[in-house]
């Protein structure tokens, strides 16, 4: 007999749906899977097998044959285990009900029960988007997969209950739409425990205002990884909208839990300076997300950027400028978002203290030299805002002077957002940050005499085309948070006060 359900596939961030064929017919017993599976798809005979025998179904003595079309693409992970159980099923006559506009996504384990799996969101989005009206999927799942209106979820803890479900025998219940809570940011982290460093602040403040990327730099102690880490707490809180796709690349990546199911809080990703280029970028032999795609709609922080390796570090140039990144394989390809706020902090030199005040540096000109050279003039250029970091001294650390929390900043941020939410509307464009080159006359307009001030800037730091108009960008928020219309002579000087000297 011939039967055949629907199911999803994954390849990287690209998502397809699958027919899932079962032919059972007279011959030497056997069961074949074809349909260009990878090994863990293969593997899958055998948790089938024992799950039928878990659910008392004794498995056909026939030939077995299960097609995974379109048969050109690959098919990986255990993602499909449950649908071929389900045309099983279907092909032995054992299920009475229609399976139509219905997928089945999950593992089984040798008992029955369905394991969770990666990239659940992006495949029920997928299906809503075909017209599927119902999904079956395993309960560690369920809250992931519920987030999405317009598609019946159905928790699924073991194989039996699909049985009995589609038999009529004992009837499944569609989940409650999940509801993520409010973000919750860390209590320990607040900008208030920040003593002076106001340049700093005041500068961290444009950054996330139009999400512009920052360098840090400065002498060891100076607080460059504590402004740093508390960045998160001042950014705008995440849309629905932009919850949704950065919890599809963590979904695809595997580091969804049942506890949070959904990303409410924009992501924080600090990698470690030996990361290697496929560890950014992302990459192997199924194409996972690396650090850039999460930290997508979030902050991606390099503590110590001049000591990661130079060609690691070159990768950024291409995402920064086009917010995705392309990743190639002899196996296929795959496209993941990457817009992120890119946050680096560095010193002086090697030893940490070339220029300060009141210790001497031991580093050679030579040393300094090639110290620096690490982060080429490119990858500099890409940095909206420069922050000289200043050491701080004994009257900041002892005042008692209360400092300015996180949440008065944020409550800016937020007003200078609502701003640009209002200029971009149905442009596609975010904030400053994105704004495009060609765009720059119509949001940045200036008149006679930021023109005469901005040209005299432009000659005496020597700016390129690039820094041009990211220093525009930043004048632009600069007058978002002072709530003005146009961009005043202030606001290009300030804005200048931040780009390397």
């Amino acid at each position: 007999m011939f039967d055949k359900v629907l199911s999803c596939g994954l390849y990287g961030f690209n998502t397809f749906l699958v027919d899932v064929e079962a032919n059972i017919v007279r011959g030497m017993p056997s069961f074949n899977i074809v349909g260009l599976p990878d090994a863990t798809v293969k593997e899958s005979r055998e948790r089938i097998r024992s799950a039928l025998s878990a659910c008392g179904v004794h498995f056909p003595v026939s030939a077995v044959t299960v097609n995974l079309a379109p048969a050109d693409t690959k098919k990986s992970g255990s993602v499909l285990d449950t649908s071929i159980f389900m045309a099983l099923l279907k092909a032995m006559g054992l299920i009475s009900r229609s399976t139509e506009n219905c997928i089945f996504l999950g593992e089984l384990s040798l008992s029955g029960n369905l394991r969770g799996i990666t990239g659940v969101l992006p495949m029920i989005i997928h299906a809503r988007e075909l017209g599927i009206k119902s999904a079956f999927v395993p309960a560690a799942n369920a809250h992931e997969a519920s987030v999405i209106t317009g598609i019946d979820i159905y928790s699924v803890d073991h194989a039996e209950q699909l049985m009995e479900h589609f038999r009529g025998a004992k009837f499944l219940t569609p989940c409650e739409p999940y509801i993520p809570p409010e973000a919750v940011y860390n209590e320990n982290e607040d900008f208030e425990e920040v003593k002076g460093q106001q340049f700093a602040k005041r500068a961290l403040e444009i950054a996330a205002a139009g999400g512009h990327n920052a360098l840090l730099s400065g002498y060891p102690g100076s607080g460059k990884s504590m402004l740093a880490k508390r960045m998160p707490t001042i950014l705008p809180p995440l849309t629905f909208e932009e919850a949704l796709e950065t919890t599809k690349v963590h979904s695809v990546a595997g580091m969804l839990t049942p506890e949070q199911p959904i990303i409410t809080k924009r992501p924080f990703r600090s990698p470690h300076h030996t990361i290697s280029p496929a560890g950014l970028s992302g990459g192997g032999s199924i194409l996972r997300p690396g650090e850039v795609s999460l930290a997508h709609n979030g902050l991606l922080f390099l503590d110590e950027i001049a000591e990661f390796d130079r060609r690691t570090l070159e990768i950024l140039r291409q995402p920064v400028e086009e917010h995705s990144i392309k990743l190639s394989r002899a196996s296929g390809s795959a496209t993941y978002p990457c817009s992120f706020m890119l946050i680096g902090a560095m010193n002086p030199c090697p030893c940490g203290y070339y220029g300060h005040p009141t210790r001497r540096c031991t580093c050679s000109q030579k040393n300094i030299s090639a110290y620096n050279s690490r982060i080429s003039g490119p990858l500099l250029d890409r940095f909206d805002l420069y922050i000289e970091v200043a050491p701080l001294e004994f009257c900041d650390l002892s005042s008692e002077k209360k400092e300015e929390s996180s949440e008065s900043i944020r409550k800016r941020v937020m007003a200078a957002r609502e701003i640009q939410n209002e200029r971009f509307k149905s442009t596609g464009i975010s904030c400053n940050a994105m704004i495009s080159d060609g765009k720059l006359d119509k949001y940045c307009h200036m008149d006679e005499d930021v023109k005469k001030t901005f040209n005299r800037l432009y000659t005496a730091l020597q700016l390129s085309g690039r820094a041009y108009s990211r220093l525009l960008k930043v004048a632009r928020t600069i007058a978002d948070l002072s709530g003005s219309e146009n961009i005043r002579v202030q606001d290009i000087k300030e804005a200048a006060q931040y780009r390397k000297k």
